[in-house]
């Protein structure tokens, strides 16, 4: 599974683009728009996905704290972020 923000980093309300590469792995890249990837892990809770993504650096040299999210996709049919705290 792979995870794509069109931002630099994740925030709550978020878009974010899911590639299902059909493995049953529960790790997955993460890509932000600045072309940072990280590894974080994921799983299924239902329809939605769980999504743990470790600390990171932006291109411009942001340190962005790890974070948990719930992605959901929503009636648009766009999948976007809520925060888990």
């Amino acid at each position: 599974m792979r995870f794509v923000f069109p931002h630099s980093h994740a925030f709550a309300g978020g878009r974010v683009v899911l590639e299902d590469d059909g493995a049953a792995a529960s790790a997955g890249e993460v890509e932000f728009a600045d072309g940072s990837v990280v590894v974080a892990t994921w799983r299924r809770e239902g329809d939605d996905f769980q999504l743990e993504v470790p600390s990171y650096r932006t291109a411009r040299g942001t340190e962005v704290a790890a974070r948990r999210w719930r992605v959901t996709e929503g009636r648009d049919g766009v999948w976007r972020t809520r925060r888990i705290e």
